[in-house]
């Protein structure tokens, strides 16, 4: 599994938790809003050693409570649970970013019992969400595989849903609460711009338009959360 950055402590990534997070490469997705563009497709980076990794992760294992592994798309890694039971190995609990897209992956992490907490990023609703990933076909079907193992793992867990205004509309809203019916926690976060942004020249809903979206989710899903 090849690794390409390190966020050394995080108070927000994994709830409750004091957390190292680290970047896995490459996406099969190729998200117009995607905040680490330079992971997309990261041929001129060099990757961390695993090595120089769990050095520091071992000398922080009496302060850090967890790992956040995230992306790119952690899911394509063929070696990610020999990863992940090294990492546990250290006393370490693991929260998983995902796209969804390999749920024989998570299936294959959960039967392990190599997880702590599951994040996984639902792009849009089914009508919209090739456009919202940035590629031209998706399998809703893993998607839905995906949602159903993550809501049924017995763990912690939420979906995630980045809002621009170029991509979601108001009344895309009730079928994404459908896809996700019942699901005990949904973020739906503020788009924002910035360097590394994958398209540029999107733009975020207002406060209002985002409240608005809540509401329409909240008919579906336990609780939604704003950020």
């Amino acid at each position: 599994m090849k690794i390409y950055g390190l966020q050394k402590t995080s108070l927000l990534d994994y709830p409750e938790h004091l957390s190292a997070i680290l970047f896995t490469g490459g996406c099969n997705f190729n998200c117009p809003y995607c905040q680490n563009s330079e992971l997309l497709h990261p041929l001129n980076c060099t990757p961390l050693d695993h090595e120089d990794i769990f050095s520091f992760l071992k000398k922080r294992a009496g302060i850090l409570e967890g790992v956040v592994i995230t992306g790119g798309e952690p899911s394509l890694a063929s070696d990610l649970d020999e990863f992940i039971r090294r990492v546990r190995d250290l006393g370490l609990k693991i929260k998983l970013d995902t796209n969804g897209t390999h749920p024989e992956q998570i299936r294959s992490l959960l039967k392990q019992h190599l997880l702590d907490y599951i994040a996984m990023d639902v792009k849009a609703c089914p009508e919209h969400y090739c456009r919202a990933a940035g590629i031209s076909s998706v399998s809703m079907e893993a998607i839905r595989q995906s949602i159903d193992l993550v809501m049924s793992s017995g763990l912690p867990y939420e979906f995630r849903t980045t809002v621009v205004k170029e991509l979601h509309d108001l009344s895309h809203f009730h079928q994404l609460g459908e896809l996700l019916s019942g699901a005990a926690l949904c973020w739906l976060q503020t788009f924002r711009d910035g360097e590394t942004v994958n398209v540029q020249g999107l733009h975020p809903f207002s406060e209002e338009e985002m409240a608005k979206a809540a509401e329409i989710l909240q008919l579906y899903v336990q609780e939604v959360k704003l950020r």
